[in-house]
């Protein structure tokens, strides 16, 4: 199991009576939904602990310290973005069909796609709902940086479900769609405690820009894992992207490598039938064999290297430089 920077540890303890307070605001039904699918209560409402990694509230509590403010300060923006990945992956489950999430029945196989549509209607709603009610010309640009961002993950969305609808896919626009549906929120995250601190424009834009970089190496990892994860760590099942045949990064590099192994993957993507296990595992060769975990593996830690620069350049503490960067090492390292 890989291990969780110090940075990751204790977020959840300090953003967690922020966090219920805010989702508290929601009416009953919508709340249930919201308490099941963020971990806090099982489908009969009875208290649970199945969390996530809370690495955007992470990294909006240090971007806060990065400007030289208390912690506290970036809470409202930990706790928006938190709310917005949320959001997200509610909506995501129902478009992908996936059924599980973190090792247990989605929101949505539980209580219907309707009221999991709802559900992430309204934490994305609260989102910016709760930067407006920070005082100060901190809460509206932290709220508009977060719209800004829930925009884009909505474009990277809609491309990645039009992928689903065509026969080629090119690599850079498959880079375009992970740097909206992905790492548009990380650069948010990163920057949005820094924000809320009334921090000078170059450091936000550094940090934002730190984090665009982290989010396309945490989307490279992410969609290796979707491969080649071990089902027990990841909460999800064996090959799950190559048996819904998502193009994904590494899976769009070997079909563009123009391989033999490459025309074998495209045929198989191909097929109008569900693909047998050892067609699925066949797809893993051949992705493999084509270049694209080899790709994926290397991008990843290109991408973190781009990252680094990025905050080298920054004016902040050395200890809260540190800290980022065990949080990159930590993406392109983790096992879930």
């Amino acid at each position: 199991m890989t291990t969780v920077p110090i940075s990751m540890l204790d977020v959840r303890a300090q953003i967690d009576g922020a966090m219920r307070a805010a989702v508290g605001r929601l009416d009953p039904r919508t709340h249930r939904v919201a308490a099941y699918h963020l971990g806090w209560a099982d489908a009969a409402g009875r208290p649970a602990d199945a969390g996530g990694k809370s690495l955007r509230p992470a990294l909006a509590l240090l971007s806060a310290r990065a400007a030289g403010a208390d912690p506290e300060v970036g809470v409202p923006g930990a706790v928006a973005v938190e709310l917005t990945h949320a959001f997200s992956l509610l909506h995501d489950d129902i478009m992908d069909g996936d059924r599980t999430r973190r090792h247990r029945p989605a929101a949505w196989t539980v209580f219907g796609e309707p009221a999991a549509i709802l559900t992430g209607d309204a934490l994305a709603a609260l989102a910016g709902e709760l930067l407006l009610e920070v005082p100060g010309p901190g809460g509206p640009r932290a709220a508009r940086s977060l719209a800004a961002a829930t925009r884009r993950l909505i474009a990277g969305q809609a491309l990645d479900l039009g992928f689903e609808e065509r026969d080629q896919v090119g690599l850079r626009e498959c880079l375009t769609m992970s740097a909206d549906k992905t790492a548009s929120l990380l650069a948010c995250s990163c920057s949005i405690g820094a924000v809320l601190a009334g921090a000078p424009e170059p450091l936000v834009a550094g940090l934002a820009a730190f984090g665009a970089e982290l989010g396309l190496a945490f989307q490279l990892v992410d969609d290796l894992l979707g491969v080649w994860g071990e089902p027990a760590v990841t909460g999800k099942p064996a090959l799950s992207d190559l048996r819904s045949r998502k193009k994904t990064l590494p899976v769009v590099a070997a079909l563009t490598a123009g391989t033999a192994e490459s025309a074998r993957l495209a045929e198989l993507y191909a097929r109008p039938s569900p693909l047998s296990d050892a067609e699925l595992r066949e797809a893993a060769r051949l992705v493999e064999a084509a270049g694209g975990r080899g790709w994926a593996e290397a991008e990843a830690g290109r991408r973190v290297e781009r990252a680094a620069a990025h905050l080298a350049d920054a004016d902040l503490p050395d200890l809260v430089r540190t800290e980022f960067l065990d949080i990159a090492a930590f993406v392109t390292r983790r096992d879930h």
